[in-house]
C-alpha cells in the first residue's frame, strides 16, 4: 500500500520492520531503476547491471525458508512486490520468475541435493531460472501439454516447445514440465504423466529466442524454448512434481506476488494524475478542480483502497497456511482488472501528454494488458470462481 493513499490506515496493521522493507525498496526503485526504464523500454532490454542491487534487496525467493533467502512473511514479500511493480512490471515479473516460479519449484519438489545446488545462487542472483509450463497451443489449458519426455538408460529425452517463458535466454537453468512416457504405471495421455525437469544452460537440443514485436512487457525477456531430442540426466527430474497440480501449486505463489504487484502500478498511475491534474490550470482553473476530474480520481482511490483490503486479508490467509487457489484467483483477476482501469483513467485525466514517456500510466497500461493475461486469463479466473460456487466445471 502506499503511505500517501491509506484511506483505511492499513499501515497501521504493518510492523515497522515491514513498513523499512518497503521504504528501502521503494527508494531503490526511484534512485536506481526508474532512471534506466525509458532506454530500456525504448530498447526492448533489461537493466542486467542492476542485478546484483536486485538480490541485495533480498527479493528472490523472498517467501523461502532456508537456503539463503530471506523468509519473509507473505505480506512482506507482497510490500516488496508492490514497490518493484511501482517501477514496471517487467521488474517484477523478473523477480517473480525467479523467486515464485522457478525456485519455488525447486524447493516444493526438488531433491536436497538440488536445492542445495541451486537456491542459494538463485537466492543471490548469481544463478537465474525460468519456469516452462506454456506452449504456442496450449496458454489457458496446461494439461494439453505436447511437450513430452522419455525415459532413456541415461536419463530422459525431452522433444517439444514452450512459449511466453521470461528470462529464458538469461536462465541457468529451465524448470521445463513435460509429459512422461516410457515409466511403467503413466499413462501420457493422463496429466498425471506432467513432471518436472530441470534443463541446464548449454545441454545440447535446448535452444532459447527472444520474441519481438511486444507492445507490452518492453523490458520483460520473453522467449521461446525449443527441446530438440533434449538428454538430461536421472538427476535433472523434480522427485515431489506429480501431475499438473505441481507446476500449479507455483502458479498459485506467482499470482499472489501479482495481486500485490499491480497495487504498485496502480498506485503509481493515481499519484501521477492526482499531481497532474492540481499543477494543470485549463479554463482558468485547475484540472482537480473540475467535477469529472475528482469524480475520477476519487473511484481511482476506492478502486485501490478494495483491492488493497482484498491483498492485505490474502496475506494473512497466505500467512497462516489457509489461502486457497480460488481466493487466489479471485484477488489475481480483481486487483489486475483494477490496476488496468485507474491506469487506463489515469491516462484520460492526463491528456495528450499522456503518451509521452516522460509519464507513467501508458506505459503501465500497455504493461497491465499483459498482466491481465498471463498467469491466468480475466475469462478463466471467473470460470475458476464460477466452479468454486456452483461445483459445475466449465473446462470440459
Amino acid at each position: 500500500m502506499s503511505e500517501s493513499l491509506d484511506l483505511y490506515r492499513l499501515d497501521d496493521l504493518i510492523s515497522d520492520e515491514d513498513k523499512s522493507v518497503r521504504g528501502k525498496i521503494r527508494h531503490w526503485v526511484q534512485t536506481r531503476f526508474v532512471p534506466k526504464i525509458n532506454p530500456c523500454w525504448n530498447e526492448g532490454t533489461f537493466p542486467l547491471e542492476l542485478l546484483p542491487e536486485i538480490a541485495e534487496l533480498g527479493v528472490f525467493g523472498a517467501h523461502i525458508q532456508g537456503y539463503g533467502c530471506a523468509g519473509w512473511s507473505a505480506l512482506r514479500y507482497g510490500l516488496a512486490l508492490q514497490e518493484l511493480e511501482r517501477g514496471d512490471t517487467g521488474l517484477r515479473t523478473f523477480v517473480s520468475v525467479q523467486g515464485s516460479l522457478a525456485m519455488t519449484a525447486i524447493h516444493l519438489f526438488g531433491s536436497e541435493e538440488q536445492k542445495q545446488r541451486w537456491l542459494p545462487g538463485m537466492a543471490r542472483g548469481q544463478r537465474l531460472g525460468c519456469f516452462g509450463l506454456t506452449e504456442p497451443q496450449h496458454g489457458s489449458d496446461p494439461g494439453g501439454m505436447e511437450t513430452r519426455a522419455v525415459k532413456t538408460l541415461d536419463g530422459y529425452e525431452l522433444t517439444g516447445s514452450k512459449m511466453w517463458i521470461g528470462g529464458g535466454i538469461l536462465a541457468d537453468v529451465a524448470v521445463v514440465w513435460a509429459k512422461l512416457e516410457g515409466e511403467s504405471g503413466i499413462d501420457p495421455g493422463n496429466p498425471a504423466a506432467i513432471r518436472g525437469f530441470l534443463v541446464e544452460r548449454g545441454t545440447p537440443g535446448l535452444s532459447a529466442s527472444v520474441i519481438d514485436g511486444k507492445y507490452s512487457l518492453r523490458i520483460g525477456v520473453t522467449c521461446r524454448l525449443e527441446f530438440n531430442s533434449c538428454k538430461v540426466p536421472h538427476s535433472a527430474l523434480l522427485p515431489g512434481s506429480n501431475g499438473l497440480k505441481s507446476p500449479l501449486q507455483c502458479l498459485n505463489h506467482a499470482r499472489y506476488g501479482i495481486a500485490w504487484g499491480v497495487l504498485g502500478a496502480a498506485q503509481a498511475c493515481f499519484e501521477e494524475a492526482r499531481d497532474y491534474s492540481l499543477g494543470r490550470i485549463q479554463f482558468g482553473r485547475q484540472l482537480a478542480a473540475f467535477q469529472l476530474v475528482q469524480r475520477k480520481l476519487a473511484q481511482m482511490a476506492t478502486e485501490i483502497t478494495n483491492a488493497q483490503l482484498l491483498a492485505c486479508r490474502l496475506a494473512q490467509l497466505k500467512d497462516s497456511g489457509q489461502a486457497s487457489y480460488v481466493q487466489i484467483s479471485m484477488a489475481k483477476r480483481k486487483n489486475v482488472a483494477m490496476a488496468l482501469w485507474v491506469a487506463r483513467t489515469a491516462r484520460e485525466i492526463l491528456g495528450g501528454v499522456g503518451i509521452l514517456d516522460a509519464h507513467v500510466s501508458f506505459r503501465h497500461m500497455c504493461n497491465l494488458e499483459t498482466v491481465s493475461t498471463y498467469e491466468g486469463t480475466d475469462d478463466m479466473h471467473l470460470l475458476i470462481l464460477g466452479e468454486h460456487l456452483t461445483g459445475l466445471s466449465a473446462f470440459a
